[in-house]
């Protein structure tokens, strides 16, 4: 009986090692089909992620009526809208402007980048070059408009010039751009970090004051490098970019037109951090838009 026993034993022992390693392999084969799955649908997500929206969830929370992954370009409006917004700022300081602009029918995009604009703005204009390809690639236009506050409205030059940005950007609108920089005190561009609360140590601040060697290299030569319409929109109640003819362009070139806000509106007041909110900025905004070439003042303010 205990030879038996043992021989009981010894086979329900085999059969356990047998079966234990049957489960193993079988485990190990399913392991590897979940990991082939896997790596195929990572494949399948970075060949087609360049023209599919995913790129916008990183942009939340967008300003009503942008980053709608789902708009359609019309004839009217084939140029895609990207919105980009100041230093220490966010893309919701488009909340105004962004909500009008597709009402008109414009598809619009609007970015947050650089930590919030602090770091170095050739970085910035990196990201920029990035959305900039995606939204091309989402939308199948040839090429967006960019309207841009403060930092935002001077980085894309950046882009334009040394990323290969020219050939990608049909107008570009600046309200209140340091594209010169500031004299303000405390090396200017500090002064728009410190007034929001953050640290005066990221390294835009600096790269903003008038003189640097970031506006240096970036102005030296043609300041609006073709094929781009520019539109610069100023305000003399400008309290960041001082002086505010700092604003303008000063290349000569039927491309570019600079415009002070109190030549057409001499009652409007607005300063540096709200005239991307102003209704009479506006009206510049959706002249360049709509028409070819850069804005046209006495067109837009006809009938004022």
């Amino acid at each position: 009986m205990k030879k038996t026993f043992s021989t009981h034993k010894q086979q329900e022992e085999e059969l356990w090692r047998k079966t234990k390693f049957l489960t193993t392999i079988s485990f190990g084969m399913a392991s590897l089909v979940t990991l082939s799955i896997a790596l195929t649908n990572r494949l399948s997500v970075a060949q087609t992620s360049s023209s599919s929206a995913d790129f916008l969830t990183s942009e939340l929370p967008a300003p009503p009526g942008a980053n709608d992954p789902n708009c359609q370009r019309s004839a009217a409006h084939p140029e895609p809208v990207i919105l980009v917004h100041g230093t220490a700022l966010t893309s919701l300081d488009w909340s105004t402007l962004s909500p009008l602009l597709t009402s008109k029918g414009y598809c619009v995009y609007a970015l947050n980048y650089g930590n919030r604009a602090t770091d170095p703005i050739e970085d910035s204009a990196q990201e920029l070059k990035v959305f900039v390809d995606n939204v091309l690639a989402l939308t199948g236009a040839k090429k967006v408009s960019i309207v841009g506050h403060s930092q935002g409205g001077m980085m894309p030059r950046y882009y334009i010039k040394f990323l290969g940005g020219a050939d990608k950007v049909d107008d570009l609108i600046a309200l209140s751009p340091s594209n010169y920089g500031s004299t303000a005190s405390d090396l200017g561009g500090s002064l728009i970090c410190i007034r929001v609360g953050l640290p005066p140590s990221g390294p835009a601040c600096s790269e903003q004051a008038q003189g640097s060697t970031f506006l240096t290299t970036l102005n030296e030569g043609d300041d609006a490098p073709g094929p781009v319409s520019y539109t610069v929109i100023g305000t003399k109640f400008d309290e960041i970019v001082v002086p505010y003819t700092n604003n303008f362009l000063r290349s000569q070139s039927e491309r570019i037109t600079n415009i002070t806000l109190q030549d057409y509106f001499p009652s409007d007041l607005v300063e540096h951090s709200n005239i991307n909110k102003d209704s009479n900025v506006f009206k510049f905004v959706f002249d360049a838009l709509g028409n070819a070439g850069p804005a046209n003042p006495q067109r837009a303010t006809a009938g004022q």
